[in-house]
């Protein structure tokens, strides 16, 4: 999430990388056409110098500087739809030689009016994977490598169903959620003791999110306290930004990694219902993993995020043996 000014440094250096591979694609893009179609250099030229002229003219009349402008726009506008069609009439695109960019709204600079482009944005989180193995991670743990076989098929007493039927069901609320993530507000929490595959699902969450170019933040419970608490009070050297903040409330989906194991007190409880109230406000989906019963949350957290919890979010329980352990067995 937060970085040093180096990395921001090291993010934005591949903006001028972009900007300039863009610029050199278009410089080659004029020089093949203009060979080719020697009369749109020509009309390159004029447009070029249409503008400077306007300017010349208002400083030399400036009470005629109506006049002017609509003259610029009414011969910009023709030399516009001349090069266009000549262009079409040799084969090229109408938008052949336009400028080229990678994002069309912050045209490659990484801000829209002084604000992160959301560009900008998911670059900031994909290099925070980078610097995290998140990625890594997630190449081997995800949906398509998850598997059944340590789920027991005997079925417990006191559900009667089996964990293999259980997750069965988690498997595919977890689908859904994914499937359903661009057409119905919706979120998760699932619960059950260490080993039985929360962590390895969250990751698979985030994978095909990731894949569809949502901006997803992955944080395990002790990652975000410290962030809320290093922006409040500037306790590391890591400097949190309110950009940071923010992007936890607003990206698409958020993930909170073993909820519980952190240290509790009023703050930290305070944070954490601001964040879960705010995201629900805004409809920006969220999902939870935890080691706690729902009786435990209720002696941990505060009533109002238990209510939270138990109102505005699928519980997923999850039972069965330790698959870790049975790995290294």
């Amino acid at each position: 999430m937060s970085m040093t000014k180096s990395d921001y440094n090291k993010i934005m250096r591949t903006y001028d990388q972009r900007k300039a591979s863009n610029s050199q694609l278009q410089t080659k893009r004029l020089d093949e056409v203009f060979s080719k179609v020697p009369e749109l250099e020509n009309i390159h030229k004029q447009i070029s110098t249409l503008g400077l002229k306007a300017i010349q003219k208002t400083i030399a009349h400036p009470s005629q500087k109506d006049k002017y402008a609509q003259e610029l726009t009414s011969n910009l506008q023709k030399l516009k739809n001349k090069k266009m069609t000549l262009l079409e009439g040799h084969g090229y695109p109408a938008d052949y030689l336009d400028p080229i960019y990678t994002c069309n709204d912050c045209k490659d600079t990484g801000y829209i009016n002084n604000q992160k482009c959301h560009c900008l944005k998911q670059a900031i989180i994909d290099y925070s994977y980078e610097q995290s193995n998140l990625k890594h991670i997630l190449a081997k743990e995800n949906f398509s490598t998850f598997s059944f076989k340590f789920y027991s098929k005997e079925k417990d007493p006191k559900t009667g169903m089996s964990s293999f039927e259980n997750m069965r069901s988690v498997h595919q609320a977890c689908l859904d959620f994914v499937e359903g993530f661009n057409t119905s507000f919706n979120n998760l929490i699932l619960y059950g003791r260490s080993g039985l595959g929360k962590t390895f699902l969250c990751n698979s969450i985030a994978k095909e999110l990731l894949d569809q170019g949502k901006t997803v933040i992955y944080l395990s419970s002790f990652q975000l306290f410290r962030l809320f608490e290093n922006y409040r009070f500037h306790k590391d050297e890591e400097i949190v930004t309110n950009d940071d903040i923010e992007t936890i409330f607003q990206c698409d989906l958020l993930i909170i990694d073993d909820l519980g194991t952190e240290f509790n007190n009023a703050l930290t409880s305070a944070e954490l219902f601001n964040c879960l109230n705010s995201r629900l406000m805004n409809r920006r989906s969220t999902v939870i993993s935890t080691n706690l019963n729902p009786n435990e949350w209720v002696s941990k957290y505060s009533e109002r995020i238990v209510s939270r919890i138990f109102g505005y979010y699928t519980q997923l329980k999850l039972f069965g043996s330790d698959i870790r352990l049975m790995k290294y067995q």
